[in-house]
């Protein structure tokens, strides 16, 4: 198994890392624990040492299991984090509990990386206000965290001033080949790497998204290496970043498991000519986009309460990867009603401030009905 040296820390990390969000699950949501207690036995047996998880996975039942599971192990032997939850917080009081509460549900006495949890503008400024960040420092200076940081889901200039404000043991974002400019991007990369603050990095495959293409995307992968996953291309392209000490996955069946650890276990970068292969994955990705909205927000707001750039980007993404799932959950249970494209009124005003001069009104008609097709099926 890969490890990679946190020299500020002075501890040797999995490359690897068991992300605790995606435990299978039975049939009444909750998480089977027989087979997710396999999967990290297997993953612990193999080398990872390194388990992430959070207040709200699983709906609350993730610490509890991954805490109870991993007490079987030295506590020496395994790196543990978890996050404190920032949208729960809203008094110094609520901190204190939600960690207190962490602790109890992990059955643990110290916790080795905790996190504030995806953090943004709002967020952010809610921490600082209320005196989080000094209470953090007091629990590491406690000995009751070992390791201090943040996830991230922002915009770069967010990620600059979290990033910057103190002396962070370590930060996490969202990274991938198709990602590079999203949120925290290449560009929090490089300032982190630059500021000697080492990157744990969640959402190598997207989501998934990575990990299943259609053939004719696929054959350009098997023209090169045949013999290896989808999935193991764009771990491989995280890996190659040299300030990048751990890889989330967030595993949900055995094979996956087994899938992650042939990747980690004889690690090598992408060479040349494998590459040259993303990037042709990449730009021919790319090119399925439905429309050209680049998110600008010109066209906001829209008097009659659509949120058209969101619109745009969940059809485009659709148009990318081919993920119904993604769809059902972004459109079919995580959008309003009140935002989506039906409620347009055809006035206009959004094409006349629109900078790419896109046809908003004939594609929200578009985007409508063949979003709605795929939440029905």
């Amino acid at each position: 198994m890969e490890h990679r040296r946190i020299d500020n820390i002075g501890i040797d990390t999995s490359l690897l890392g068991f992300g605790c969000m995606r435990f299978p699950t039975l049939e009444n949501g909750k998480i089977n624990e027989p087979e997710s207690e396999k999967m990290l036995d297997a993953a612990y047996k193999a080398g990872v040492n390194y388990f992430d998880t959070a207040y709200p996975y699983h709906d609350g039942a993730s610490e509890p299991f991954a805490g109870r599971v991993l007490n079987k192990y030295d506590r020496s032997s395994y790196f543990l984090a978890t996050k404190l939850p920032c949208w729960e917080v809203k008094t110094i009081e609520d901190a204190h509990r939600l960690f207190e509460s962490q602790m109890t549900r992990l059955d643990k006495d110290y916790i080795d990386f905790y996190l504030l949890h995806s953090l943004g503008k709002e967020s952010w400024k809610r921490m600082v206000d209320l005196g989080v960040i000094e209470y953090c420092e007091q629990l590491k200076a406690q000995g009751r965290i070992r390791n201090f940081g943040f996830s991230f889901h922002d915009d770069y200039s967010v990620f600059e001033e979290i990033i910057k404000y103190r002396k962070w043991d370590f930060c996490q974002i969202q990274l991938n080949y198709m990602d590079v400019e999203e949120q925290a991007g290449m560009k929090g990369y490089l300032l982190a790497k630059k500021l000697g603050i080492p990157m744990i990095v969640m959402e190598p495959v997207k989501g998934s998204s990575l990990a299943a293409f259609p053939e004719d995307i696929t054959s350009i992968f098997h023209k090169v290496k045949p013999e290896v996953s989808t999935a193991s291309w764009a771990l491989r392209w995280v890996g190659g970043l040299s300030n990048v000490k751990v890889i989330l996955s967030g595993m949900s069946t055995m094979e996956q498991v087994e899938d992650n650890v042939k990747t980690f276990s004889h690690f090598a970068p992408l060479n040349k000519e494998e590459t040259a292969a993303v990037e042709e994955v990449r730009q021919t990705l790319v090119t399925r986009v439905n429309n050209g909205c680049t998110g600008c927000r010109y066209c906001m707001p829209c008097p009659f309460g659509l949120d058209i750039p969101y619109n745009f980007k969940t059809w485009n993404t659709y148009g990318i990867y081919r993920n119904k799932g993604q769809v059902r959950a972004d459109w079919g249970t995580s959008m309003e009603n009140k935002y989506r494209a039906k409620n347009c009124t055809e006035c206009g005003l959004c094409e006349a401030a629109c900078p790419q001069k896109i046809h908003i009104r004939d594609d929200l008609k578009t985007l409508q009905l063949e979003l709605d097709e795929i939440c029905k099926e």
